[in-house]
């Protein structure tokens, strides 16, 4: 044998063991696709698809921080200032289905306050929450509600919230203006109407458990927009009845709202809808001096204004004021108002107002 056939055994018997060993080689798995968030525009923006799911989720929110300042707005100590800041998270689920829009909102609250009692100002101060320890701080629920088509049930702002542009109006008085509810609401592209129960609760002793029904109906007219609002409490057997009307002129918006209302609804809660007086009008002009900047001034007049006791004042109640919003930048604006008031409770004449800072997202 010479060595050329040598080398080429030696080649050959080398290839057949190589051979071997790689059939018995273990391969690792390749990793299986990762699947990223997915953006859902179908809903707008701001959506994206929970990860395995058509569901499309949205987070947002802002960060308050506020100081009031008025006569006697700090109820516990009874200064004339308080400051105050606020988280709010909100968490909206939609989807799609054979009978409409599937949507659920779940919004959350957590304020902080010096002070370890909330006292209402009437300048969107903190309200009424779980007070944790004496700090001050509180956390509840805003809104927590579900919706299918136009099916709408669980605790939500109801159209009694709605008021005009600023920060002068009285709209109803009232605080209830988150209640638990059931309604429908039909909307249309000129024309929306709405229907809702709602459970209307009172102090022990005073009529506890009662029911009240509201209906909306809201035309639109090129640009100018009017909504009609009425609510009956049962267990008062009182309503009320608002008309809204909002139109542009110039270079901002004019709104104007009247309420009547057959009840006084004190803090015995006689009318649950509307409770400052018999006749309520008030009326703003949103003036837009540039992108950023919108001045707007407001009052509201009030006949046979509501003094505190179980019937109706025989005097006037009356309210002016200017607001001032100014966007910072994109998602950071900043609130001024200043309002001078005559009512019948708390102080004949007083000012009051807010400086708010904002955070959105």
């Amino acid at each position: 044998m010479n060595i050329k056939s040598l080398l080429l055994g030696s080649a050959a018997a080398l290839a057949a063991v190589s051979g071997a060993q790689a059939a018995d080689a273990i391969v690792a798995a390749e990793p299986e696709p990762m699947e990223y968030v997915r953006v859902c525009d179908a809903f707008g923006t701001g959506y994206f698809y929970i990860p395995g799911t058509e569901t499309c989720l949205k987070i947002g929110g802002y960060v308050r921080f506020q100081v009031d300042a008025g006569q006697d707005v700090n109820g516990l100590n009874d200064y004339d200032w308080d400051a105050w800041s606020r988280v709010h998270l909100n968490f909206t689920a939609k989807s799609d289905t054979e009978l409409g829009t599937l949507t659920s909102v779940a919004a959350v609250r957590f304020e902080a306050n010096q002070d370890s009692a909330y006292t209402t100002n009437g300048t969107g101060g903190p309200v009424a929450g779980t007070t944790l320890g004496n700090s001050g701080n509180s956390a509840y629920i805003d809104e927590a509600y579900i919706q299918l088509g136009g099916f709408k049930v669980g605790r939500y702002y109801n159209p009694w919230d709605k008021g005009i542009n600023g920060e002068s109006d009285w709209n109803s008085g009232s605080q209830n203006t988150r209640m638990e509810s059931v309604g429908y609401f039909y909307t249309g592209s000129a024309f929306t109407a709405g229907v809702q129960v709602d459970e209307l609760s009172r102090l022990r002793g005073v009529g506890g458990q009662n029911v009240g029904l509201e209906g909306i109906v809201t035309a639109k007219f090129g640009a100018v927009s009017f909504d009609l609002l009425g609510a009956y409490d049962f267990g008062a057997e009182e309503g009320a009845v608002r008309a809204l009307v909002s139109a542009p002129v110039g270079p901002g918006t004019l709104q104007a709202l009247v309420i009547y209302s057959t009840g006084l609804g004190d803090q015995n809660g006689d009318n649950a809808y509307a409770n400052r007086g018999e006749w309520t009008l008030a009326a703003s002009y949103a003036f837009k001096v540039g992108d950023k900047l919108t001045i707007t001034p407001g009052g509201s007049y009030i006949w046979n204004a509501a003094d505190g006791t179980a019937d109706y004042g025989s005097d006037e109640a009356w309210r002016a004021g200017l607001t001032v919003d100014y966007t910072i930048v994109p998602g950071f604006t900043a609130k001024v108002t200043a309002n001078y008031n005559k009512v019948q409770t708390v102080a004949d004449e007083f000012w009051d107002g807010f400086v708010r800072l904002d955070r959105s997202f």
